[in-house]
């Protein structure tokens, strides 16, 4: 896990209530204590991140400890910033009457299905494209894995879709070949390239990285397959898994020797079936990971603090 801290941007995915959070939440304070610049983004709209800091974390980055900030995406706030936005672009391109009648176009399109993902996506955009240059490492807490891998296909629709759009407006304009001074075709062309930055940075293997969490029961297991199997088409690098929650082998109740025993038959099939991944073992902890004090323990399971891949690789820590 130490290697994947040399990473610009790191995703954390998994089914739902796997303890992806925690996760994320956890690797992020490890790489602010080795003196990264991180900022743990949460995707998901039923959001945590706040609840396990103890810290009210909105739309805007809130420094959280030293080294490490929080910034919750809405989707809504969201919508809203990218329709104010679109407006203020058109401002000088329309008159009056084709203006206010634009605006009600734009208006209608945010409310339907899909407007608040597709802003989503471009606050997520910005943010994985270096906007903002305060930061070295940006961790996003993903919402369920389904909902994170549209978003990961989300460059390539909306290039094929913008393409389209120049097209139309060539053949209502007359010419065969950008126009260098049409600000409509200004404005399509550098999200175009804006894409196509987002695109190669989320598929660069120096840049980006998805960790997935998932605890040894049948339902993630499964997940976990074919989200390493869309992942992969993708052409996204898998950074490792996450087992999470792992019961102890020496309980003297029944019923958790039972599920014990049930464990092991999944992890064995973990270790089977994705061979070819790292995979990080984290034991079920006493408490609820819930504050900073909480937060470091799990933080010193994933990434103990001064030691190195082989030491980790050693002691069990990190398996292959």
């Amino acid at each position: 896990m130490r290697n994947l801290l040399d990473k610009k941007v790191l995703f954390f995915g998994g089914k739902g209530g796997v303890g992806k959070t925690t996760c994320a939440s956890a690797t992020a304070l490890a790489a602010s204590r080795s003196g990264k610049r991180v900022l743990l983004v949460s995707t998901d709209p039923a959001h945590s991140t706040s609840d396990i800091f103890e810290r009210e974390i909105g739309p805007e980055p809130v420094e959280l400890l030293p080294n490490l900030w929080g910034l919750e995406i809405d989707g809504a706030i969201e919508s809203q910033r990218y329709v104010a936005n679109v407006k203020e672009q058109i401002q000088g391109l329309f008159g009056h009457h084709i203006l206010k009648e634009a605006n009600k176009q734009i208006d209608l399109a945010a409310s339907m299905p899909g407007a608040e993902e597709m802003a989503l996506f471009d606050r997520i955009g910005g943010l994985i494209r270096g906007e903002d240059e305060r930061f070295d490492l940006i961790i996003f807490d993903t919402a369920p894995t389904g909902h994170t891998l549209r978003l990961i296909r989300m460059p390539e629709l909306m290039e094929a879709w913008i393409r389209a759009l120049s097209r139309s407006r060539q053949a209502m304009r007359g010419i065969e070949q950008d126009d260098k001074t049409d600000p409509v075709m200004i404005s399509l062309s550098a999200r175009l390239e804006g894409l196509r930055e987002f695109r190669a940075r989320l598929l660069s293997p120096r840049v980006s990285a998805f960790i997935l969490v998932l605890v040894a029961e049948r339902l993630p297991i499964e997940e976990t397959a074919r989200a390493i199997e869309q992942l992969n088409d993708a052409g996204v690098t898998i950074g490792g898994l996450v087992v999470n929650r792992i019961l102890p082998a020496t309980s003297p109740d029944p019923f958790l020797q039972s599920r014990h025993a049930q464990e092991v038959v999944y992890l064995d099939e973990i270790d089977r079936r994705f061979a070819r991944h790292h995979r990080v073992r984290v034991p079920q902890l006493p408490s609820d990971v819930h504050g900073v004090k909480t937060l470091e323990a799990l933080s010193d399971i994933l990434i103990p603090q001064g030691s190195s891949p082989k030491s980790q690789a050693s002691t069990g820590a990190l398996s292959r």
